[in-house]
């Protein structure tokens, strides 16, 4: 099923796919919900899954200048709500991680269990923030590409970009048809998020979250070195992926969530 709802007088395009436990994956900056496409046609074998546009990116609308991670979670919602969905376990890799922590946050009653995959609960550092300037600066100058290229095989371990150049020009496709507004909205807003490594510290649902040990956008040592933050949780870390295990790995991927949200999803 694919549907559009209205929020903030935005569209919000979603898919739902599969029966049982409901489980939302979540996008990160510059995908869309076809980045999930070959992982949730296997998830959806045990669960159900809903993919959602965020946002300002795939088909969803452009809501305001900024998109902070707390609006985005509430388009979330919205989709849960138009799904009669009480409860669900959250998914989201990078950007999209940030929007489950905000979701937990705000709506941790609604969530079964929340994955963190090669995403993290700190705010942008001064040196992320002023990356995030520099991009907004060649957006505004109509250099799209540019960041296009060099984010998206950066997200990918550098052992994997000759074996996975089809997944790799897929992702660069949806990145380039990220619209100018929703990429700037999507950056001011990952720059204001707050640090909120207490919400998986005292988190009263289980806590996953998955690191790739290649990843040269998350530095793996920082990840070990605060994996006791997980109190109801655990950490997975994929040996032979960047920052796109779910693409790199996906069956050790796939393993490790069934594993971890068979248990969360229990009565």
């Amino acid at each position: 099923m694919e549907k559009t709802i209205v929020f903030k007088s935005s569209p919000v395009y979603f898919r739902s796919q599969g029966e049982g436990t409901p489980v939302i994956l979540l996008h990160g900056y510059l995908e869309s919900l076809h980045i999930w496409d070959s992982f949730a046609d296997e998830l959806k074998y045990f669960f159900r899954v809903i993919t959602i546009d965020l946002p300002g990116h795939g088909k969803s609308g452009i809501i305001d200048s900024v998109h902070t991670m707390g609006l985005m979670a509430d388009a979330v919602l919205a989709v849960a709500d138009s799904l009669t969905l009480d409860k669900f376990v959250l998914i989201g890799h990078s950007m999209g991680g940030y929007v489950a922590l905000a979701m937990a946050e705000k709506a941790i009653e609604r969530l079964t269990g929340f994955c963190l995959f090669h995403s993290t609960p700190f705010a942008d550092s001064k040196e992320k923030r002023e990356n995030r300037d520099r991009e907004i600066d060649l957006v505004l100058q109509g250099k799209k590409e540019l960041i296009v290229n060099i984010n998206i095989p950066k997200a990918f371990a550098n052992n994997n970009l000759e074996l996975l150049e089809d997944e790799i020009l897929k992702a660069k496709e949806i990145a380039l048809n990220t619209p100018d507004q929703g990429i700037i909205a999507a950056l001011e807003g990952m720059k204001q998020r707050p640090d909120r490594s207490e919400i998986i510290e005292q988190s009263p649902v289980p806590v996953l979250w998955i690191a790739g040990k290649k990843d040269n956008y998350i530095n793996i040592s920082i990840v070990q070195s605060n994996a006791g933050l997980l109190k109801n949780g655990k950490l997975l870390i994929l040996e032979n992926s960047g920052h796109m295990g779910f693409i790199e790995e996906p069956m050790l991927s796939l393993k490790g969530l069934l594993s971890f949200f068979r248990y969360a999803s229990e009565p």
